[in-house]
């Protein structure tokens, strides 16, 4: 493609005229262009341009000196762009479409927002709420700066030079000030240079007040909560209609959880405190939507590469037809994506290494989403789009699983009694996955819960289902595509217990597992060397139980048990909304009590009190409780449609 002509402007330009100072609307899509063909000496002569289209071409960047300052409308979808500061050229843009650029991050739609002061829709949605976000994030890094500012200047030598002094102050401002999640870090070190830029300039007198859009007031407070059965996620049940909301967010007043003990009856190391509780999957916004139900959440993996296990503070929760991407520390939700008429059952990330058309490694974290629909979708979440959809099951998606070791490894599993194991591969130049098929696991029942073999995760797979706990093996080199249970494992030599669902299992270390089930008012922890030793030729095989963890008799069902094995952590939520926290280290490294023996909880983090929402309260279901592998923060989702962020203090 050559460079673009005022031949061309014109020809593409509306109205129609042959003068290009008159062109008010201008179509350059699709032409493959590159930065380098905006010559800002032929658009500048463009003075009354209001939209333009510049979709589907190979730009990188925009030039800084367009000189289109009446610019209303732009249109950037599908190119290469990796950086939004020169969008500041454009003071009265009120219309932004970026969708499609996969190098641009959260990062960026923050930027974005602060730049442009009279923008009102960013691909097609309202910005009140993303420019709520930037106030917060503003004021806030504005008081660590201007506080940073005091400390550094009680250590200045009366000797030392201004230029030293300022190029000093700058380097440890954007070192130190830190606020918010790792992935908006790009925008917060960008600001805080900006603010510290600004506060020596002015002598440290002031920071003048970010010129950002107020957004509208977010709704304020989580409503009543009511107790109420565990609605069933069998896909029988009618799906929710009406679209979920943008985040809710109350702090309680202070910490509200039972003196935890440990199980010498002394005061136990871990401490809780309430942090935010938000209503992020309600339905039109409305603090009054208690019907709508959280299934899952999971940790975003840590961004530096490493150890696969490590996680961030950004945590991915779905319930309904939407999934959100929430950091912990600030309460704000990044992202959010919706799609109507799903109930999305599971989330599970990735860390993907793909290549760019410059040939340029990346580092993307993928999400992965299913439910009811029985389709998987891979989400680019930095990017804020939907990479692709995997037409996984005919029927609903109980749960998925990555792989720890192999990345592209995918497990779903699903309501019409498989489990099959996917290669979803790396995007290709236009961002979309080709996935394959790999094998087919079939169940007598359904399967609930997925957990790769901690020592050997490409060799065997264990999975709660409703009719028990059960093992296949699924290395890959073996000619087999379609398989059977290998294992049914059973927990008592009573049939009739052994038969019973086992819908909570998690490695505790690599050899221990927790597994627990409704009704028997017990968590299982047994050693998977020691059972998996004793096998031979048996398909049914007792497991070897370390000790017996006391949980709630409940009879409902869906009660997801997760770990955190760094810490020798064992987390349950239950129906009268408490979450129970098991810590284990003294049973996997002392002499074992008897088998029978039933361990209490280390400590029990109840729902705050009535007070702490400021509507009355009377008991909620924590459906699924997680933590971080460093458990800085836990994330605890109810039934009650309220998600809840707790703090290690």
């Amino acid at each position: 493609m050559a460079p673009l002509t005022p031949q061309l402007l014109l020809q593409r330009g509306r109205p129609k005229t042959n003068r290009l100072g008159k062109i008010k609307s201008l179509n350059l899509s699709g032409l493959e262009l590159l930065s380098e063909h905006l010559d800002p000496n032929l658009l500048g002569r463009l003075k009354r341009l209001k939209e333009l289209d510049l979709s589907n071409n190979l730009l990188e960047t925009l030039p800084a000196n367009l000189g289109l300052s009446h610019l209303r409308i732009l249109r950037c979808t599908n190119n290469q762009l990796g950086d939004v500061t020169t969008l500041h050229q454009f003071p009265e843009l009120e219309e932004l479409s970026l969708e499609g650029n996969p190098f641009l991050t959260v990062s960026d739609n923050l930027k974005v927002s602060f730049l442009l002061p009279k923008l009102r829709k960013v691909n097609g949605k309202d910005t009140a709420s993303t420019c709520s976000q930037v106030e917060s994030l503003d004021q806030e890094l504005t008081r660590r700066v201007t506080a940073h500012w005091q400390e550094f200047q009680a250590t200045v030598s009366p000797e030392e030079k201004a230029d030293k002094v300022r190029a000093d102050f700058l380097r440890a401002a954007v070192r130190d000030v830190r606020y918010g999640p790792e992935s908006i870090m790009e925008f917060t070190q960008w600001r805080v240079r900006m603010i510290a830029e600004e506060l020596v300039a002015s002598g440290g007198t002031q920071v003048q007040d970010a010129k950002v859009p107020v957004g509208r007031p977010q709704t304020a407070g989580a409503s009543m909560l009511r107790a109420r059965k565990v609605a069933s996620k069998r896909p029988g049940n009618d799906p929710v209609n009406l679209p979920p909301s943008k985040q809710v967010c109350v702090l309680p007043p202070a910490q509200t959880e039972d003196s935890p003990v440990d199980a010498s009856g002394g005061q136990a190391a871990l401490h809780l405190e309430p942090l935010h509780f938000l209503q992020c999957h309600s339905r039109n916004n409305s603090p009054k939507d208690l019907e709508t139900q959280l299934w899952a959440c999971a940790f975003e993996p840590a961004r530096e590469e490493g150890d696969s296990r490590a996680t961030s503070q950004t945590v991915a929760t779905c319930g309904g037809e939407a999934v959100c991407v929430i950091d912990c520390q600030t309460g704000l939700v990044l992202h959010k994506y919706k799609v109507p008429g799903e109930e999305f059952f599971s989330v599970a990330w990735t860390a993907l290494t793909v290549v760019t058309q410059a040939g340029h490694k990346k580092r993307w974290h993928m999400l992965a989403a299913a439910g009811l629909r029985g389709m998987v979708r891979l989400l680019h979440v930095r990017a804020g789009f939907c990479c692709s959809v995997i037409r996984a099951h005919k029927k609903a998606i109980a749960t998925l699983c990555f792989s720890p070791t192999r990345e592209t490894h995918l497990f779903t599993a699903s309501y019409d009694k498989r489990i099959v194991l996917w290669d979803i591969g790396v995007p290709d130049h236009d961002y979309r996955f080709q996935a394959s098929q790999l094998l087919t696991l079939t169940c007598g029942s359904v399967p609930l819960r997925l957990c790769p073999v901690a020592t050997c995760p490409d060799d065997f797979l264990l999975a709660g289902c409703e009719g028990g706990c059960c093992c296949w093996d699924v290395r890959l080199d073996q000619p087999q595509k379609q398989r059977v249970c290998e294992v049914d494992f059973v927990f008592s030599e009573d049939s009739k217990v052994s038969g019973q669902r086992v819908d909570g299992l998690a490695f505790v270390n690599e050899d221990v597992v927790a597994s627990k089930g409704s009704g028997q008012g017990t968590i299982y922890l047994w050693s998977w060397s020691q059972t998996w030793a004793g096998r031979g030729g048996q398909s049914v095989l007792p497991v070897v139980i370390l000790a017996r963890l006391q949980w709630s008799p409940t009879s409902l069902a869906y009660f997801s048990l997760s770990t955190c094995p760094e810490k020798n952590l064992v987390l349950c939520g239950d129906e009268e909304g408490s979450v129970w926290i098991y810590d284990v280290e003294h049973l996997l490294k002392q002499p074992l009590p008897p088998a029978t023996t039933l361990q209490p909880p280390t400590q029990i983090l109840k729902w705050p009190q009535p007070t702490a929402l400021g509507q009355p309260v009377t008991k909620t279901m924590v459906n699924t409780a997680v933590a971080n592998a460093a458990c800085t923060y836990l994330t605890a989702l109810t039934d009650s449609n309220i998600v809840s962020i707790w703090r290690r203090c």
